[in-house]
């Protein structure tokens, strides 16, 4: 029978063996991660350099360092999906420097969520894009990559750990409820994800983007009153009839609605497309039907 001492030098080779077969493989990136923030908080702590060559300007007696400062405040999330088939694919897209993309978060098909990078960094997620007056939307952002290929549904355990990581988001951030917001949302005329499959009710009611009102679309019961025919001196009939519950007004206009929501209206047919993958998911190709107005009619009194 093995001894007590040697089953103990067995059982810690075992584990030492283990340990070396799960080195990370983002090694190399990570130390790239670290040299680059290094460089960035050594750049930081320089004093500013004087007036330009072109045109001098006089300095102050003293370099004088404010006390009130902070980093970068994100005040958006903007959701993507990868368009790729794996989160190794995708880990792999945002460490290497000749794709000049990346990403605050990405969360696997599992559930589980590697971030790429520290909330006050600026990732390279959202590229040439819009919403209301923000044109710079990287400055502004979290980005969030689920990894999902555009035409298969988002798993629950993803799904789960998404809201996690907004919960987190919203606390520290303090992210309002309506800028919880998706890449096609803010460039409409480039992009469609997350894909009309991603579940942004789910997401709204936890308190994440907004969502429009159930009863939009219900009708109510109302008496009305109808003239007997042919006899004006007998009291009108009473019948109950059905009718919509919500009425859009004659004035309404479905783009100056879209570009209150937010929405870059410049190209009408995209920003629509866009409005239909977030909101409505179905037939998102099609012009807005009069039901479908009314739902954007009541999301856009909630953006006023």
């Amino acid at each position: 029978m093995m001894s007590l001492s040697r089953r103990v030098f067995c059982l810690l080779l075992f584990c030492a063996s283990f340990a070396s077969c799960t080195v990370n493989p983002y090694a190399a990136t990570n130390r790239s991660y670290k040299k680059q923030t290094k460089a960035y908080a050594k750049f930081l702590r320089t004093t500013p350099l004087p007036s330009s060559e072109e045109k001098p300007y006089p300095q102050g007696d003293h370099w004088v360092g404010t006390t009130n400062f902070n980093l970068r405040k994100p005040n958006f999330v903007v959701i993507h999906h990868t368009a790729q088939n794996s989160t190794d694919h995708t880990l792999k897209t945002f460490t290497m420097p000749s794709t000049q993309v990346s990403s605050h978060y990405v969360i696997g098909r599992d559930g589980k969520v590697y971030q790429m990078l520290h909330d006050h960094m600026r990732a390279w997620h959202g590229g040439n894009g819009k919403w209301g007056s923000t044109t710079d939307l990287n400055s502004s952002s979290i980005g969030i990559e689920l990894d999902n290929n555009g035409s298969e549904p988002f798993p629950d355990e993803m799904i789960n750990s998404l809201l996690g990581v907004l919960a987190k988001l919203k606390k520290e951030h303090g992210i309002p409820d309506a800028n919880f917001i998706g890449h096609a949302d803010i460039a409409p005329v480039r992009k469609v994800d997350p894909s009309p499959l991603f579940p942004w009710k789910t997401l709204a009611d936890n308190g994440f983007g907004m969502w429009y009102d159930e009863d939009v679309l219900a009708s109510e019961l109302v008496l009305r009153e109808v003239p007997v025919a042919g006899d004006s001196t007998k009291a009108p009939l009473l019948v109950m009839e059905t009718v919509p519950k919500h009425v859009l007004p004659e004035n309404f206009n479905p783009l100056d609605a879209l570009r209150i929501i937010g929405y870059d209206i410049r190209n009408p047919e995209a920003a629509t497309r866009a409005f239909k993958i977030h909101f409505i998911q179905t037939d998102v190709e099609a012009p807005l039907t009069e039901d479908e107005k009314l739902i954007l009619y009541n999301l856009y009194k909630k953006y006023l």
